[in-house]
């Protein structure tokens, strides 16, 4: 596998137009706006193929990403999926693209580590770029797990 210096990439994914839908987009945001050094930052946008090439020069890649799920709003937790079929059963607006992105990564034999960091949102059907106070509120909570991830992989 054919690894980039930093060797890990913090993936941030969503769509900031849809509110919380965009939490994972303004996690990383929030790192590199404070200089974040532990890891490459990117915004995803709302997955896709064209991420697949960049994501397999990583040997871990630590994913952001809202979740729709039963814990409450602003909820985080950290997931290891290996298949698409680890996720939570609706990742947010794009789960379909991000999954299936995955698997192609998996299938063509050269899959990063995968960490899923999750942000529970509970509406992302309305348009606009604002956080619920609950989403915005986890974003302290989701740097310091992506920093204690990073911390741990760099061991």
């Amino acid at each position: 596998m054919t690894t980039t210096p930093n060797n890990i990439l913090v993936l941030g994914i969503g769509n900031i137009l849809m509110n919380d839908e965009g939490i994972g987009i303004q996690v990383v945001l929030q790192l590199e706006e404070e200089g974040f050094d532990g890891a490459d930052l990117m915004d995803g946008g709302t997955g896709g193929f064209h991420l697949l090439g960049f994501i397999q020069s990583y040997a871990e890649v630590i994913i952001v990403d809202a979740s729709l799920d039963d814990h409450p709003a602003g909820h985080v937790r950290v997931l290891y999926p290996k298949y698409a079929k680890d996720f939570p059963k609706q990742l947010s607006a794009h789960e379909v693209g991000l999954k299936d992105l995955l698997d192609a990564a998996f299938l063509l034999g050269n899959m990063p580590k995968i960490h899923l960091v999750a942000i529970t949102v509970k509406d992302f059907q309305d348009m606009g770029m604002e956080l619920t106070p609950e989403v915005k509120a986890a974003i302290p909570e989701a740097k310091r797990v992506i920093t204690e991830l990073v911390d741990s992989l760099k061991g």
